[in-house]
């Protein structure tokens, strides 16, 4: 059984993929939060402004094979063609994600993308690993195609990732969770000038920024 917050066709808004176009499936649940706002401030991952709760998001549901998850991805990519491209998001998507519905991803002619936290090993078969550490939770990815650390975080300082071995290396300016996304958001523009300030200073890492969010789209 597969459970689905979310699943949509748009632009991959961050890190090295930025601007290509992907369906998300975002997966319920995460290891770092409950993701009900009672449990924010004593939760691992206490600055997520994702819903990850449920299967009643758009396109959301609950598969009950690989294959039916598949199906259901590859109705939303387009019929114009292309090269289609699956992100697996979250929550964290490494409590449901395995290698039967990798392999049927790839049946269905997908590239298949992770967005994860790296608590958890990561199965075989992923085309392309993001790994986004939080706080203090133990890593246990050793490699990736790209490291995309939320800037700044007391407990994850880039430092402590930077010898991780990794193609990419982003940090990405923490937002105010409790903001809507669109409108002024001052913590998020304090924190965009020190991770442009940190990078300067340490040209290994890169700033990227939600593309997203501030394109207004999905």
């Amino acid at each position: 059984m597969y459970r689905v917050k979310e699943a949509f066709y748009t632009l991959q808004g961050e890190g090295a993929q930025a601007g290509r176009a992907a369906v998300f499936c975002r997966f319920s649940k995460c290891n770092l939060w409950t993701g009900r706002e009672r449990d924010r401030a004593r939760a691992v991952c206490n600055f997520c402004d994702t819903d990850f709760v449920g299967t009643d998001g758009q396109n959301g549901g609950r598969f009950e094979t690989a294959e039916a998850l598949a199906t259901h991805i590859r109705a939303l990519w387009p019929e114009a063609g292309g090269w289609p491209y699956v992100v697996c998001t979250g929550g964290e998507p490494l409590l449901q994600l395995d290698e039967a519905l990798i392999a049927a991803f790839h049946q269905a002619g997908f590239e298949v993308g992770v967005e994860t936290n790296g608590t958890l090993p990561a199965p075989a078969g992923i085309d392309w690993l993001c790994v986004s550490p939080k706080a203090d939770a133990k890593v246990v990815i050793e490699r990736c195609d790209e490291l995309k650390l939320v800037y700044p975080q007391p407990l994850a300082p880039p430092e402590r990732f930077a010898g991780m071995v990794a193609r990419h290396f982003f940090l990405s300016p923490m937002a105010s969770p409790t903001l809507p996304e669109s409108g002024p958001d001052p913590v998020k523009d304090a924190n965009t000038r020190k991770a442009t300030e940190y990078c300067l200073a340490h040209p290994q890492w890169r700033l990227t920024l939600q593309m997203h969010k501030l394109l207004g789209i999905d």
